[in-house]
């Protein structure tokens, strides 16, 4: 008699529950695109379609500056964390009798396991700190923290790239006398493009959509995309919040597919 493995789709009752996970989980996304191309100002008040509220985000000052800095910042911290994490990962797979390198991957995956506010909240002592004796309250001390949030989130894409690259061609490259810095820039480089981009785009997103630690750690006149919503729900829901919701939506979905293709990808 041949043993079967084990295969979660034959457990009782698997696919009623991940119908009811993804129903519970993708309906109010669903909703919440549907209103904001409602024509009237209520909410639950289906009164027709229109692009009306799409075109005054478009007006929205305050949605354009928030807009704005949320980009500069994930921009900003995403690159730096890509880079860091591209180093991190090549010293833990390609570094020779590295030694505490288990230590090393815990610190480089702390921010995933602790809460992220009891991270905001360290932060937020030391910058508070910083600004207090510097008088610097810029842009600086955001795109610090949240590269410091984003490096596991590019680690973890590169490290698995790098994990399952052959070694042979890196191999022929130095049995061709050439040096580690050519073989780096032109073999290990190459191959390693597809996980360098989707830790990137893993680490935009993340910095896109993060509310807990810009709360936190923002100055006065440095709203986020989700702060700005944040402090709009607190005021009035209207159809234009559902807009602008709904372009964030898109736009992280845009970035979480792009990064799928490029750890897809085979070289």
């Amino acid at each position: 008699m041949v043993e079967r493995g084990f295969d979660v789709k034959r457990l009782p009752g698997a696919a009623l529950l991940a119908i009811t996970c993804f129903i519970i989980l993708y309906i109010p996304m669903v909703i919440l695109v549907a209103y904001s191309f409602n024509e009237g100002k209520v909410i639950g008040n289906w009164e027709g379609l229109s692009l009306k509220w799409y075109a005054a985000a478009f007006q929205n000052e305050a949605f354009l500056d928030a807009a704005v800095n949320s980009f500069i910042l994930a921009t900003t911290a995403s690159v730096i964390a890509t880079l860091l994490a591209t180093m991190a990962a090549l010293a833990t797979t390609r570094g020779e009798g590295l030694k505490g390198e288990g230590i090393i991957h815990i610190i480089l995956n702390q921010p995933l396991m602790v809460p992220e506010i009891v991270l905001a909240i360290a932060l937020l002592i030391i910058i508070g700190q910083i600004k207090e004796a510097t008088g610097y309250t810029g842009l600086g001390f955001l795109i610090a923290a949240h590269t410091t949030f984003c490096i596991p989130f590019a680690y973890l894409p590169i490290r698995a790239r790098l994990e399952g690259m052959d070694l042979s061609l890196e191999t022929a490259a130095a049995d061709l006398y050439a040096s580690r810095f050519y073989t780096f820039r032109r073999v290990t480089l190459p191959l390693l493009a597809p996980g360098i981009m989707a830790g990137f785009m893993l680490a935009f997103v993340v910095s896109l959509d993060d509310l807990v630690m810009s709360d936190f750690l923002k100055s006065p006149g440095q709203e986020t995309l989700p702060t700005y919503l944040m402090g709009e729900l607190r005021r009035n829901l209207t159809s234009e919040i559902y807009a602008i919701s709904s372009l964030l939506l898109l736009i992280s979905v845009l970035i979480v597919a792009g990064s799928w293709v490029a750890t897809r990808k085979k070289n």
